[in-house]
């Protein structure tokens, strides 16, 4: 079983391709802040080199250029100055921007990059989250339409001064998106592209489906559902990725740009789609909006599913999982 950390497991074999022969090729590389897994089926060992170079080779670029982390990152720029004039940003940049503010009209605010303007504020490696008063000074600042996007010109300002951004995992979704594009072209029919929680699955594994795990959020290396999937993407959003508990509150890393706080209404959410973006940013809407009130929303919108696991550990799904 290859393991695709934090919370999506695709279930294969070891690589069956001989020393340089037709078969399965798989690499994992740390990029991105988390494990990149690319498994492939080429026709000889050239073939799967040049094609996971290629994929390896865009992850890097993308976390060069979106990175927060990274002072010399368009994003980190954007942070430290966009407040003070507008600036200058690469034409990817300007279209993820635009995806990202259009999904948030979309989800009415429970999908909002500007949700770093308190973010920021939390350790969870240290265990620190922020007082009362410095939540309600950030509060304010979180909002999707703070961020002013000319495309004409690729230009983005801030409204207002202390705003920051941070695409996380939607950058990651679309850095998988990316490498499928790239695999396609190079004639690739059959692969499995993973960045941390978001994955794609080309084709088949062998003569079946991808097999994909959910896994449990309370136990690792558990699985709490299975499913056989081919030529989609697949994003798991879970409380269990970057966390602390104070007085019996797990405090993560999910944050409702409402509230500024970590919602507790349900663990995991699991979101199935044609395209990586879309998956993304489903999983973390659904997982601010809850059970009843995030299933409404995926019913709403044709060929995405969803599998949740609530609070309490149950799993609910989406009408296209169930029968």
């Amino acid at each position: 079983m290859t393991s695709v950390p934090p919370s999506v497991i695709a279930s294969v074999t070891p690589s069956s391709a001989s020393a340089n022969g037709a078969g399965w090729y798989r690499r994992e590389e740390a990029i991105m802040g988390t494990s990149i897994e690319v498994e492939l089926h080429a026709r000889d060992r050239r073939e799967a080199e040049v094609a996971i170079d290629a994929v390896m080779a865009e992850m890097h670029r993308i976390d060069a250029t979106m990175s927060p982390h990274k002072v010399t990152s368009e994003l980190a720029i954007l942070n430290a100055h966009a407040a003070d004039n507008p600036i200058t940003v690469s034409e990817g940049l300007v279209a993820l921007l635009g995806r990202a503010l259009a999904f948030s009209e979309l989800s009415g605010g429970a999908f909002d990059i500007t949700f770093a303007s308190a973010g920021h504020l939390y350790d969870y490696r240290a265990g620190i989250a922020p007082d009362a008063a410095a939540l309600a000074r950030a509060l304010p600042l979180i909002d999707w339409r703070h961020v002013q996007l000319d495309a004409s010109d690729r230009s983005v300002r801030f409204a207002r001064r202390g705003v920051r951004i941070d695409l996380g995992g939607f950058a990651k979704g679309h850095a998988v998106d990316n490498a499928v594009a790239i695999l396609r072209g190079l004639g690739i029919r059959h692969a499995m592209v993973a960045a941390g929680g978001d994955s794609h699955v080309m084709g088949s594994r062998g003569d079946r489906p991808w097999t994909v795990a959910i896994r449990d959020p309370r136990r690792e290396g558990a699985v709490v559902a299975v499913l056989p999937l081919q030529d989609v993407s697949i994003s798991t959003s879970g409380d269990y990725e970057r966390f602390f508990e104070r007085d019996g509150v797990r405090c993560h890393h999910l944050l409702d740009p409402r509230t500024g706080r970590s919602p507790s209404g349900v663990r995991s959410v699991t979101i199935i789609a044609d395209d990586g973006l879309t998956t993304e940013a489903f999983s973390k809407t659904v997982f601010v909006l809850g059970v009843d009130e995030g299933l409404r929303f995926v019913e709403a919108h044709a060929g995405v599913d969803a599998v949740i696991v609530d609070a309490q550990g149950a799993l609910h799904y989406s009408a296209g999982l169930q029968g």
